[in-house]
């Protein structure tokens, strides 16, 4: 009697089936939050999804991660890192297990971390740290900028170059640990250091301060929620700017702060103005257009996504699953394809006769003799033609050397007979040509030139040059003996002085109608 009432049970397909059961499991489990510790964690998958495990001390459930929320999640999932995950839960029919679909995940123990934020953010608040009415004005055009980062980060890169496409400035680099357990105390001191700097002193003293650092988990921001790094924003007299993490990272130095800047890049531009804008109406112009470009563009990124919501979520997972099970099966066929063309290679290659080989063969070799041929001409004719070209050159190497030759011998000649020329002119003014005509050079004994009697003294040597040769002789006076030394002998010449002559007759007399002696006889 049990076999007919087994028989009237509906029939079901493995499909429809499998369709079932995913439709109750989401169904009744639609979104949920699953703390577990993640096992089986190898990294994304080809196609960038990760696949994993939640397991706890009982029990094990598979879970999944898109490839477009695994790019957007700040906390990355980690082999043995307890985690607080929300998703759905699903099925996957090709191979008969259920699974979560992962929208969240962030670590089990970021709850505490909260509270103690916000207990700290109430005291800080309550002590008047984060009023409006301490925050300063953000200069228009800081001269220098005090930046207060890593300096092997990303981070001081796109300061740097966003700051040289708006309005180039003076940067200052204070560099620090911006995580870590000494990251809060060099903050602080880099931040203090900026205030202590004299005005007018060799290191110029900042008009801004920017305070910057990447994106991270609350763990690794959480050097910039210590008080001592609050306190220290808050007493800085010089216009601070927080830019840490990403926009959607807040810390307590964001409230301390005269400005926070969702990121790096944006407090660069919050610093400086744009010195496009500065220049007049045509970049006014130009930034309307780019206004207008980036509203119809904002248009369709929401109409692309009022589109995109319109499309069921889930339309692609089945189809994205498969994919990864086909990719893990690729390399097997792969292999065995590579198996099979070895085989019709193999079958093809004894087909291939070595006459047929040998024939090729010859027509290569064939034709290879006579390019080898046509080359040697070839070369043949280029020597040829390199030889005649070298004669020629040599030709006229000879020709202008004997040019050369020529011209230099006329120049040597030309040159010769103005020497000759200069020396006769020369022989022509000296002072010897006038001592061969009988005249005498008297000197004294340093050698200077005597011009009369009235300059030589009893006694003075002196030095007498005729055209033959030069003397030595004293003088005893005037009217008396003079002393003629000479080289080899040594004579005495006396020289007689001449009579004065007698005073002219008055009257006539002898000789008085002529001119008379000359001596006075």
């Amino acid at each position: 009697m049990a076999e007919p009432a087994l028989n009237n049970v509906v029939e079901w397909s493995v499909s429809e089936l499998s369709a079932a059961l995913k439709r109750t499991v989401e169904d009744n489990y639609g979104y949920v939050r699953v703390r577990g510790e993640i096992s089986g964690f190898r990294g994304a998958a080809p196609s960038g999804h990760c696949y994993f495990r939640l397991k706890d001390d009982r029990a094990v459930l598979e879970g999944v991660i898109w490839k477009g929320v695994y790019g957007r999640m700040r906390v990355k999932p980690e082999e043995g890192l307890d985690v607080i995950v929300t998703g759905k839960l699903t099925t996957f029919p090709g191979s008969s297990k259920y699974q979560l679909v992962i929208d969240s995940l962030e670590p089990a123990g970021i709850g505490a971390l909260m509270k103690l934020l916000d207990e700290r953010k109430k005291k800080l608040a309550a002590e008047g740290l984060f009023d409006e009415a301490r925050k300063q004005l953000i200069p228009f055009l800081p001269d220098v900028i005090g930046v207060v980062t890593s300096p092997t980060g990303a981070v001081i890169r796109d300061i740097l170059h966003r700051l040289a496409d708006r309005f180039p400035r003076r940067v200052l680099v204070w560099p620090v640990r911006v995580q870590g357990d000494a990251s809060a105390g060099e903050v602080a001191n880099a931040i203090r250091g900026f205030n202590a700097l004299p005005e007018g002193g060799a290191l110029p003293r900042p008009d801004l301060i920017i305070v910057a650092r990447g994106g991270g988990s609350l763990e690794d921001l959480w050097s910039f929620n210590e008080e001592i790094v609050v306190r220290a924003a808050a007493d800085s007299m010089i216009p601070l700017i927080s830019a840490v993490g990403h926009e959607t990272d807040i810390t307590l130095i964001d409230f301390a702060s005269d400005r926070r800047a969702p990121t790096p890049t944006a407090a660069a531009e919050m610093a400086v103005p744009v010195r496009a804008e500065l220049l007049g109406t045509l970049t006014s112009l130009g930034a309307r257009k780019l206004a207008c470009w980036q509203r119809g563009l904002e248009r369709h990124r929401k109409e692309l996504a009022a589109l995109t919501r319109a499309l069921p979520k889930d339309i692609l997972a089945g189809p994205r699953q498969q994919l990864d099970t086909l990719a893990e099966r690729l390399p097997r066929a792969l292999r065995a394809n590579a198996q099979v063309h070895h085989t019709q290679y193999s079958r093809v290659a004894t087909r291939l006769a070595p006459q047929l080989l040998s024939n090729t063969v010859e027509r290569r070799r064939e034709r290879y003799d006579s390019l080898n041929q046509r080359l040697k001409a070839s070369l043949i004719a280029n020597a040829q033609a390199h030889s005649a070209r070298i004669e020629r050159a040599k030709e006229r190497v000879v020709a202008f050397g004997e040019r050369s030759q020529r011209a230099t011998v006329a120049l040597l000649k030309h040159h010769q007979g103005r020497i000759e020329r200069a020396d006769r002119l020369l022989n022509a003014f000296s002072y010897r040509e006038v001592l061969k005509r009988g005249f005498a050079l008297v000197r004294d004994g340093e050698g200077r030139p005597l011009r009369g009697a009235a300059g030589v003294s009893a006694g003075m040597p002196l030095d007498i040059e005729f055209a033959d040769g030069r003397i030595g002789a004293t003088a005893d006076g005037a009217g008396a003996a003079v002393v003629v030394r000479e080289t080899a002998v040594t004579r005495t010449v006396v020289v007689e002085a001449p009579p004065k002559p007698r005073p002219r007759a008055k009257g006539g007399g002898e000789g008085s109608g002529g001119q008379g002696s000359l001596f006075g006889a």
